[in-house]
């Protein structure tokens, strides 16, 4: 098991509501992340976040309008078989899809911020190991 790893990012959005950083995701899994609005100054209601792959283009969180409260989350993606078709744990019920948690690194991930007020600001933490 790789060693876990804290990235911290802290954003000010600029007077349009966006934000864009890079960062080099240690190899592993994303295991969490979280986010924690600044006291007096946090993202706006309907602010949309972005983790994306910079080379591969692969998704690893899209959560829109994410309010003014800090929260976390432990994201994990469908799995599939080796046909492509996805893994059930039973029926073909969308209920029952088995996840796992998403490899990441060693590409660089773009980190964006959208809608998120002018001079905005909080603190994204995001776990790999």
């Amino acid at each position: 098991m790789n060693q876990i790893q804290l990235v911290t990012i802290p954003v000010t959005t600029s007077a349009g509501g966006a934000f864009s950083t890079t960062i080099v995701a240690p190899s592993g899994r994303l295991l969490q992340y979280r986010y924690v609005p600044h006291a007096s100054t946090p993202l706006d209601t309907g602010a949309d976040i972005d983790l994306v792959g910079a080379t591969t283009g692969f998704v690893y969180v899209n959560q829109d309008n994410i309010g003014t409260t800090a929260f976390q989350k432990l994201p994990r993606h469908k799995t599939q078989d080796e046909t492509g078709a996805d893994s059930l744990y039973a029926a073909a019920d969308a209920a029952s899809f088995i996840e796992d948690k998403m490899m990441a690194g060693p590409e660089q991930l773009t980190f964006t911020v959208a809608a998120g007020g002018d001079t905005k600001l909080g603190t994204f933490y995001f776990w790999f190991g």
